[in-house]
């Protein structure tokens, strides 16, 4: 069950850090406005997204992404508290807004099981 839990995470990483090139005004619009250099923030994140995703799949790589990816979340947590403290997303239903932030707990989370995986 744990190998297709690291190959589901792999998968998502990988292709979310695909859609930051495919999507890049999606990601541009969340970033919160004291972050500097919004398109260099959303190439790089992608990037990181991309490689660690890969990096997942490598016993030797494999606890190293991991930890990447739970700095990854904690990096962007930030873009999950702007969304809910700016009117700009007032289109959406705020609980969803709410439910990013524990959601973002249980990926670090899911992460950390291969850390040591």
């Amino acid at each position: 069950m744990q190998q297709i839990g690291l190959y589901l995470m792999s998968f998502l990483y990988t292709i979310a850090g695909i859609n930051h090139f495919i999507k890049p005004k999606f990601y541009l619009a969340i970033m919160p406005p004291y972050i500097p250099a919004h398109e260099l923030m959303v190439l790089l994140s992608g990037i990181a997204e991309v490689v660690l995703g890969i990096g997942l799949l490598f016993p030797l790589t494999r606890a190293l992404a991991a930890w990447g990816i739970i700095l990854l979340l904690l990096a962007v947590l930030p873009a999950n508290v702007y969304m809910i403290t700016s009117e700009k997303f007032s289109k959406i239903p705020t609980w969803i807004l709410w439910l990013r932030l524990p959601l973002q707990f249980l990926l670090i989370w899911w992460a950390y099981i291969y850390t040591k995986f």
